[in-house]
């Protein structure tokens, strides 16, 4: 009999009716160099099981990292002294399987074959390259590979039994250029399932030039100027502010969107869809966490809000279906609402086409300071950020420290055009470049 079959039979023989388990193992190589050196190591290998069931008509919940016959007793104690304390659990249920699920191509094998001692050589030429391109620039604390492979499997007592496994790798470095007293830094990552598609010179090149490209800053009148906010700075500000399309958070009342739905929110031109399959997107998956199959789900369509994100709970409250979208952060977790791969849709506009059609605006490249600087029940937010002035469709020079101030739910309706450069930036909300008509600018 296996782990399953025990846990279920034994769990069924005390009282419980449904019952479920959700296994996650994970494995993980990151290095980091700095001068040539190795400066972090880590090969790690974590994960764990969470049991779930339904007694006395409550849900119960434990979680186990050891997987064995001895953990079963732990496991079903544990879950039923959970659901004894719980005054209402809002009617949890264990699903019983959609009726198809899709096939996702989320794992390479060529990429797990590739060796620990490749990947250190390839991170070192990366440093090494980028230190030779110019003499001011210095050896980088931020200069990193990873890989993380993970199988996820969710299976119930009502037959259902999914499994999804994903590798993916990470490439970054921070490039920090000194020039007499001024001292500037870029940060340039990659991510692939392509170990040999990589190219250690073209990722120095490209830090190199935004690092560079930011000496010789100068002010500017402190106003309101257009604002194109490149790809990966879009993507930051709309992480932010992307758990207000949860169902979740507009029934907990934070989230302005509460009662939106078939409403304009934004301007025409955005379209934000939420693709578990989309190539290229880090939250690629299945199943959720409730066992519910995914598809690709549009949020907002033309500036009008079409959709929240469901799990079965937030969905059975407005008498809705699911939109596939509980999400447990670990294996530990309760259950919840998450994206998948949650982004602006691209258009055909080529990112030199954005900056060639502005007579006068400021381009950020980035924005610190997010979370702090960012209110997401208002929207209101005011930032840091790093960019350049541009003038007659050119980029003229960077700007000195910049705050950019403004309201992230107005800018949606100031969205003049959008970009075909859809990234993601480390995190499995994705933005292309967006122009906006116009942000609050103040110079230091």
């Amino acid at each position: 009999m296996t782990f399953q079959e025990l846990l279920f039979r034994e769990a069924e023989n005390r009282g419980f009716t449904d019952v479920e388990i959700y296994f996650v193992k994970k494995e993980v190589f990151g290095c980091q160099i700095y001068n040539g050196e190795i400066d972090q190591y880590e090969i790690a290998e974590d994960g764990g099981l969470s049991f779930r069931g339904k007694i006395n008509g409550k849900m119960g919940y434990a979680y186990t990292e050891k997987i064995d016959e001895a953990s079963i007793p732990y496991l079903i104690e544990n879950a039923m002294e959970n659901a004894s304390v719980l005054i209402d659990d809002e009617g949890e249920e264990i699903f019983a399987g959609s009726e198809r699920y899709a096939k996702g191509d989320f794992f390479s094998e060529s990429l797990q074959e590739v060796g620990i001692p490749e990947k250190i050589d390839f991170i070192r030429e990366v440093e090494k390259e980028l230190l030779a391109i110019d003499p001011r620039f210095q050896p980088t604390d931020f200069c990193g590979i990873r890989t993380e492979s993970v199988i996820k499997t969710l299976a119930n007592n009502k037959g259902l039994n999914v499994s999804d496994k994903l590798n993916v790798l990470y490439v970054y470095v921070q490039a920090i250029v000194k020039d007499g007293e001024e001292k500037k830094t870029s940060f340039e990552f990659k991510v692939t399932k392509d170990f040999h598609k990589l190219n250690a010179k073209e990722i120095a090149q490209k830090a190199a030039k935004e690092a560079l490209a930011q000496l010789g800053s100068k002010s500017i009148e402190s106003r309101k100027y257009p604002v194109l906010l490149r790809n990966d700075a879009a993507a930051q500000l709309l992480a932010v502010y992307s758990g207000n399309f949860s169902a979740e958070n507009t029934q907990a009342g934070t989230s302005p969107l509460k009662d939106k739905q078939g409403k304009e929110i934004a301007s025409a031109k955005v379209t934000i869809v939420d693709d578990p399959f989309h190539e290229g997107g880090l939250g690629c998956r299945t199943f959720d966490s409730e066992g519910v199959a995914t598809k690709k789900l549009t949020v907002v369509e033309s500036g009008v809000l079409q959709s929240l994100l469901h799990n079965l709970k937030t969905a059975r409250k407005e008498q809705t279906s699911t939109t596939g979208h509980a999400h447990k952060s670990s294996y530990k977790s309760a259950i919840k609402v998450g994206p998948s791969n949650f982004y602006i849709e691209p258009s055909l506009r080529e990112f030199s086409e954005l900056v060639s059609g502005m007579e006068e605006g400021i381009l950020i490249t980035e924005l610190s300071g997010l979370h702090s600087g960012a209110n997401t029940v208002s929207g209101d937010f005011s930032v840091a950020a790093n960019g350049f002035y541009v003038k007659s469709g050119k980029v003229q020079y960077p700007v000195n420290l910049m705050t950019i101030a403004g309201n992230f739910y107005e800018m949606l309706k100031d969205v003049v055009e959008i970009g075909s450069d859809l990234v993601f930036p480390l995190s499995p909300i994705g933005s292309p470049s967006i122009l906006v008509k116009s942000l609050s600018v103040t110079v230091e």
